[in-house]
């Protein structure tokens, strides 16, 4: 029997992987940036990230950036392995755990990680939603790499009736994203500390992913907008001017400059 669930798993992930690659071609997808090189599409992309993005919207990410040397976590519920099979056809690094349930296996296999970015959904698998646990932020601290938030949104998805109203792009439709600007978190935190930082990024994430679904919900052009293609780095990418990144609400620019002790990078940006 548990063979049999092995391979039923692996088709059902490959159907879904065939699905997105169809599905997304339908689907006008569009990004603005507060430092373009964040993407590991742009041609200067070199430094490892931490990407965190809320488990509702874990498909852009999935279908838009396979073979880009990244890695995630999929859960090691019942569908995680389904989940798994579309992303290694998607040409994603694959590894099993949560960042709450089975945290510590998890977060010590990412530790080892040394050559991949890695990919957080910090609400996942179980929630609550859009509430962040401390897993991502212990993991860009010690392995000293940038905290990155990325909020996305479509235009009037389907939702489903799970925890997180998982999200699904209407054919035909916009889906936009707002990467936050990457952000280094210190080496050593007390509980206070990481309790206070845990705080700051989910803020920081909540208002990144209202700014990508109201961009999403309207017609509008946003100044330094690019399209995002399938694992390639659009045309005048490179030619990003910083004048155009988006800015961030004084509350977060003040809360990353009273946790630092100095001028926020967020609020240059």
């Amino acid at each position: 029997m548990r063979l049999k669930s092995s391979n039923l798993n692996k088709s059902l992930g490959l159907t879904g992987a065939v699905i997105a690659k169809w599905w997304r071609r339908t689907i006008e997808w569009h990004a603005v940036y507060f430092d373009p090189t964040t993407d590991t599409v742009h041609p200067s992309a070199g430094r490892r990230n931490v990407f965190i993005g809320w488990h509702e919207y874990t498909l852009m990410p999935i279908i838009l950036r396979g073979n880009r040397n990244m890695l995630a976590l999929a859960s090691d519920h019942g569908d995680g392995e389904i989940i798994s099979e579309a992303m290694r056809h998607l040409k994603w690094g694959v590894t099993r755990g949560s960042t709450t349930r089975g945290a510590t296996t998890a977060l010590l296999r990412l530790l080892r990680e040394d050559r991949r970015h890695l990919n957080l959904t910090p609400d996942g698998p179980q929630g609550p939603r859009r509430t962040m646990s401390a897993g991502p932020i212990f993991l860009a601290s010690k392995l000293d790499l940038p905290l990155v938030c990325v909020g996305y949104g479509y235009d009037r998805p389907w939702r489903m009736r799970s925890w997180d109203r998982f999200a699904v792009p209407r054919p035909f439709s916009r889906a936009r994203a707002v990467f936050g600007p990457p952000l280094r978190i210190p080496s050593r935190l007390d509980r206070d500390g990481l309790e206070n930082y845990r705080r700051f990024f989910e803020n920081l994430l909540n208002w990144l992913t209202e700014e990508a679904e109201t961009w999403a919900e309207s017609r509008e052009h946003r100044a330094g907008s690019l399209p995002m293609l399938f694992g390639e780095a659009p045309a005048g990418m490179s030619r990003w001017n910083r004048s155009s990144a988006p800015k961030l609400p004084d509350s977060i620019a003040d809360a990353w400059a009273a946790l630092t002790g100095k001028t926020s990078r967020a609020r240059a940006a």
